[in-house]
């Protein structure tokens, strides 16, 4: 693994820099943001999520630890624990199981036209864990090393989780979901 390119940022946060921190924001922001939005289906608490997540950044920047992990798998990881517990908190609300069918509307920042809300529709209905792997190397385009790291599991369960989801979504999408 080369040097990690947040090394510095990072440690400059730690060291309390608020310009540091504004320009962690800029770097980070939008992969964070599209990759809370995509786990949560939501918007707003995509932004609370995004806002959380830089929080702790700013609180635990002094202890990251270079080599133990790329910062960038570190964010990942961040930001999805607080996804799940989003998604957790959701399920108490309902059921015991987190929901078979996600929230029907469309994302704000989904790809143009109706195949990119087709596209992100059967994404919010597949499970949460492969979509998270599907989010992370399609979108956030983390190679299967990072993904898998972020996910803290093996690459061959990230590139099972990969395969299962990319089946359930082309049956989706080719719709064979039910509607007919």
């Amino acid at each position: 693994m080369g040097a990690d390119p947040d090394e510095e940022l990072v440690r400059r946060i730690g060291a309390g820099d608020a310009a540091a921190v504004q320009a962690m924001v800029a770097r980070k922001l939008p992969r964070v943001l599209s990759l809370a939005t995509r786990m949560l289906g939501d918007a707003a608490e995509a932004e609370d999520v995004a806002q959380e997540t830089f929080v702790r950044i700013w609180r635990h920047a002094s202890g990251w630890r270079q080599g133990r992990a790329r910062f960038d798998t570190w964010i990942h990881r961040v930001a999805l624990n607080l996804c799940y517990d989003r998604l957790r908190r959701r399920r108490e609300w309902t059921t015991d199981e987190l929901p078979e069918v996600a929230d029907e509307r469309p994302l704000p920042d989904a790809l143009a036209g109706d195949e990119g809300q087709r596209v992100q529709q059967a994404l919010l209905r597949i499970a949460p864990r492969q979509r998270e792997a599907i989010v992370l190397v399609y979108y956030q385009e983390l190679s299967n090393i990072e993904a898998a790291g972020a996910m803290q599991i093996s690459v061959d369960a990230l590139e099972s989780l990969l395969a299962r989801g990319r089946r359930y979504l082309q049956a989706l999408l080719i719709g064979d979901d039910g509607d007919d």
